[in-house]
């Protein structure tokens, strides 16, 4: 198993983690202690749940009870966020099977293909997850910086970070796995003839085959015993 493709699952199976928890995690946007009027309260909102809690450590956490009353970009990020979960899980198992020590998968070229397909899905659900927090953040610093938005004003949130980390995790190991079948290609197998082991008879066979050589498969006819009658 080369380094690289080591590199490319530890960054891809990372990733796919980071993924997860930040698609998991009620961080997305907080609070800004600026505009708040209450510096000791202050108020989490994610995908899944809305969170408040107060310097004295209790949280409180209400889900968003129907999808048809969430705003739309909202809405956007949870199908984008859920698509690079999916495929960063399949990523990970094609990933599995495209390693060199692995026993399934079937000869190298074959695996160097399953490789190639790990690198493409991981390099997809980078984008995705990509995609969805830029477009989050976008929202959250529009109605930060707009003079005319008097509403509760809110600050980029650390699940947005582990977003954009775990994403571009997978776009390297996915651009790492997609260069693993060009490597393959680069160190193509020498093919080797096996004639055998040579025989005793086969090389008394040459020797007596060749040009100048001495014949001794009968007696010689001069020492005949017809020649001392």
């Amino acid at each position: 198993m080369s380094r690289a493709q080591i590199s490319a699952l530890v960054c891809g199976v990372g990733g796919f983690g980071a993924l997860v928890a930040a698609t998991t995690s009620n961080e997305w946007k907080v609070t800004t202690r600026a505009s708040s009027v209450i510096t000791a309260t202050w108020v989490y909102q994610g995908l899944w749940m809305n969170c408040a809690g107060n310097a004295l450590g209790s949280f409180h956490c209400r889900p968003h009870f129907t999808i048809f009353k969430v705003e739309g970009y909202i809405q956007a990020c949870r199908g984008l966020m859920i698509a690079a979960v999916s495929l960063g899980f399949f990523g990970s198992i094609f990933a599995l099977f495209g390693m060199k020590c692995t026993k399934v998968g079937g000869s190298d070229q074959a695996k160097a293909k399953i490789a190639c397909l790990a690198g493409i899905v991981f390099i997809l659900s980078g984008l995705c997850s990509m995609t969805g927090c830029s477009l989050y953040a976008n929202k959250i610093t529009t109605e930060f910086f707009d003079p005319l938005y008097m509403e509760q004003k809110y600050e980029l949130g650390a699940a947005l970070f582990i977003g954009w980390a775990g994403a571009s995790l997978c776009i390297i190991g996915g651009v790492i796995f997609c260069f693993s079948i060009s490597d393959n290609n680069k160190t193509p197998r020498m093919g080797y003839t096996y004639n055998g082991p040579t025989s005793a008879m086969s090389s008394r066979t040459k020797y007596q085959g060749g040009e100048g050589d001495f014949k001794t498969t009968g007696p010689s006819k001069q020492f005949d015993k017809n020649a001392y009658v």
